[in-house]
């Protein structure tokens, strides 16, 4: 069966520097007519760089929201236009200083698709090279590494709570098991 919604109206309530918050109303499939909060986002991307001793690259930094440092995969938002490939390729460069021989994409994740457009593209990369870091004016982390069976066993207790990170460690370790790397 298939449920879908139809946005009948809606009204900007905010617009920010990352996001757009709506208000909309929809119909539902049985005519009833209901209100759906909607943060639009630009997208962004998560990389995982895993180096030839099965070694990732991680960043540490403080998230305002939960005032908190996260350890964390290096990710970053979607400029506008911007490919996906280009912004993993970009944010690698500004985050670790590295570079890939191989950006292997994994596939997308709705991160919250009850009420926000956001899509991140997940990204394995292998063949590193190293290189100086290049941080935004505003941001502020530390570089860490760790193996990728550590990392996954941080996320299967539940030290490592960020969901990008999950996801990325995750299907990495997937994808490396069954290309026997």
């Amino acid at each position: 069966m298939d449920y879908p919604e139809e946005r009948i109206g809606g009204e900007i309530k905010y617009k920010g520097i990352i996001v757009t918050v709506r208000l909309d109303q929809a119909r539902l499939v049985n005519g009833d007519l209901v209100k759906r909060e909607v943060v639009e986002h630009p997208g962004g991307v998560t990389i995982l760089p895993v180096d030839g001793e099965g070694n990732c690259t991680l960043v540490r930094q403080f998230r305002y929201p939960f005032g908190r440092m996260m350890l964390e995969a290096p990710a970053g938002k979607l400029e506008p236009g911007e490919d996906h490939r280009t912004c993993a390729e970009r944010e690698l460069s500004e985050e670790t200083g590295l570079t890939a021989d191989r950006l292997i994409y994994l596939g997308g994740c709705c991160t919250s698709p009850g009420f926000s457009t956001e899509v991140l593209h997940i990204y394995l990369a292998l063949g590193l090279h190293p290189g100086q870091s290049h941080p935004d004016q505003d941001e502020f982390l530390n570089v860490e590494k760790m193996s990728l069976e550590k990392l996954v066993e941080l996320v299967m207790n539940g030290e490592i709570d960020d969901a990008k990170t999950i996801v990325a460690a995750l299907k990495a370790q997937k994808f490396l098991e069954k290309e026997g790397v």
